[in-house]
């Protein structure tokens, strides 16, 4: 009982803080959620590519992954199916920090970014948003490497960082998990998700959770 009341005493903390998104809650816990198996990784055929809208293709192992530039994380994210999580810390490699080193570089007609991850799936975000320092390719959450059930090795995450309200937040769902490769493209393609009906934007300030 003791947990109930503090749980709810923090949320009505955060709330205040304006920090929780309409149609929210608080959770202390980290749910998992996906469709389809998790699925089985071997760091010597694991590879991650970058392809589409750039001046070259991009193939990394995923000991080369490893030594790319790192960037620390701390925000919250919020899930469609209405928990939010606070002050939640993730490492990985961002997508400015690739540009910025030479990497990738983007040809004009670059606007829009789609992750492809196992199992075919896929998710969409326009360029700008990636390029916020909210998206990350993470590794690690906590200070550990990610658990399989929430996309190890690799997953894009997007989420809010307190106090950047200028910086836009979709939904959780917008980072793929057991990510393997970003196209850049000049036209949006809607994700598996989106296909499904949930909506494209995914504001959460909004609640665009579904489309019209």
């Amino acid at each position: 009982m003791d947990s109930i009341f503090q749980r709810k005493a923090e949320e009505e903390r955060i709330k205040k803080e304006g920090r929780l998104p309409p149609g929210q809650s608080l959770t202390q816990k980290f749910p998992v959620l996906h469709y389809g198996a998790v699925p089985a990784f071997d760091p010597l055929t694991w590879d991650f590519r970058v392809f589409g809208e750039v001046e070259a293709p991009l193939r990394l192992t995923w000991a080369e992954f490893n030594q790319l530039p790192r960037t620390s994380l701390k925000m919250d994210i919020h899930c469609v199916t209405r928990w939010s999580k606070f002050d939640t810390e993730w490492e990985g490699v961002s997508v400015t920090s690739l540009i910025d080193a030479g990497l990738i570089k983007l040809k004009p007609g670059a606007k829009f970014v789609i992750q492809h991850a196992e199992h075919g799936f896929t998710a969409n975000l326009p360029l700008q948003v990636v390029l916020q320092e909210n998206f990350l390719m993470a590794t690690h959450f906590e200070g550990q490497p990610i658990t399989p059930d929430h996309g190890y090795p690799l997953r894009g995450i997007i989420g809010a960082i307190p106090q950047k309200t200028e910086l836009k937040t979709p939904y959780f769902w917008k980072g793929a998990k057991w990510l393997r490769a970003l196209e850049f493209s000049t036209e949006d393609k809607p994700g598996f998700w989106e296909q499904a009906g949930y909506h494209n934007d995914a504001d959460v300030w909004l609640e665009e959770r579904v489309e019209d």
